[in-house]
């Protein structure tokens, strides 16, 4: 790897890779995107609370809300934050890949449909 951030994507697309089958079948019209940290604006639009650190965004049309009118629509967004996540690994590779690991799932839930607290008890039955 040439650097930091290509190893992040590697470790971002093996996360999206390792998803079970059937999650990977139903992911549908969404980019994964890398970004080193969170854009200030965004911040202030999702409300991130001072001592929340922001390690993923879901941006677009959640899968169950789509209607027969859905068509010609540029794919959602889930965008993973490379610094932050970074920071919480504390330099721990094996933290790192789970966080990547788990904020790819988190994001995911998001694209199908799942509220924050649908995603909490799916993590919990997935460990």
């Amino acid at each position: 790897m040439n650097n930091k951030k290509d190893y992040f994507e590697k470790l971002v697309n093996e996360a999206v890779l390792a998803l079970p089958e059937k999650i990977k079948k139903a992911v549908d019209n969404a980019a994964f995107v890398v970004e080193d940290e969170t854009r200030r604006k965004k911040i202030g639009e999702i409300s991130i609370k001072r001592n929340e650190v922001l390690v993923g965004l879901y941006e677009g049309i959640p899968k169950i809300k789509r209607d027969d009118g859905y068509f010609g629509v540029l794919p959602d967004k889930i965008t993973i934050f490379r610094k932050p996540i970074e920071g919480l690994s504390g330099g721990n590779e094996e933290k790192l890949k789970d966080l990547v690991n788990e904020t790819v799932w988190h994001e995911v839930g998001h694209h199908l449909g799942l509220d924050d607290e649908e995603i909490k008890i799916l993590e919990r039955k997935r460990q």
